[in-house]
């Protein structure tokens, strides 16, 4: 697209607010907070910066320069516990998240109920790291689980992910990957991966930001937006 591109890591929330200005006065078109986390701090900038499309990811709150992009990843994560629920040997299963941000709670909200449809007398087991980067953590959390019967581990915990397949390694259960095709990383332990076409979504805002006309409602479901021939 021939874009300026730029790129800052945030390492604490009280970054966002401060970054999120930064790229307002600087004149950029759009701006990304990948994360849900993102939103409130991106809806009080917004208004400051009306020719600025600001666009957090799993979010949902919209204005005239806002944009929530909500992924329906709770729809695979329901299929994910259905299959967890056939494959489990145990009759427990677990669920691991960073923090419980509202979309990860909702995404394991619905990989319950899948399970539960599949074997309503399903136990599972649910916990929360407090990070999303601590390998460490990850694999203490996963292999409690595993000690409490669990032997199918469904996570959304970024790199501390990387913790929870060593601990499907270690003991032999089975894991999903999440947000990206993680299947390579523990191919005798993944079943598979509930992910998002996060460059396709990314590149549909960033063309939609080139229109004088844009408007944040259109993003609330990309679901809609990445049609069915579209997604992997």
């Amino acid at each position: 697209m021939g874009a300026e591109i730029s790129h800052i890591q945030t390492k604490t929330p009280a970054e966002f607010e401060e970054n999120f200005r930064q790229y307002g006065a600087q004149g950029y078109r759009l701006v990304v907070g990948h994360g849900f986390e993102f939103q409130d701090a991106a809806a009080r900038v917004a208004p400051e910066y009306p020719n600025t499309i600001f666009a957090c990811t799993s979010g949902n709150a919209t204005g005239p320069n806002l944009a929530g992009m909500n992924f329906a990843f709770e729809e695979a994560s329901f299929q994910a516990g259905m299959i967890a629920a056939h494959l489990s040997k145990t009759g427990v299963v677990g669920a691991i998240g960073g923090t419980e941000l509202p979309p990860v709670r909702a995404s394991f909200i619905a990989f319950e109920r899948g399970a539960k449809l599949v074997r309503p007398d399903i136990t599972v087991l649910t916990a929360y790291l407090g990070t999303w980067d601590d390998v460490a953590a990850g694999k203490e959390q996963a292999l409690a689980q595993v000690a409490r019967g669990a032997d199918i581990l469904f996570q959304n915990a970024d790199a501390a992910g990387l913790g929870i397949f060593a601990a499907a390694r270690e003991k032999n259960v089975l894991a999903f990957g999440a947000n990206a095709n993680q299947n390579d990383l523990a191919p005798d332990h993944i079943i598979g991966s509930v992910f998002i076409d996060l460059p396709k979504a990314l590149l549909y805002v960033a063309r939609e930001a080139q229109r004088p006309d844009f408007t944040g409602s259109r993003f609330h479901d990309m679901d809609d937006i990445l049609k069915p021939a579209d997604r992997k």
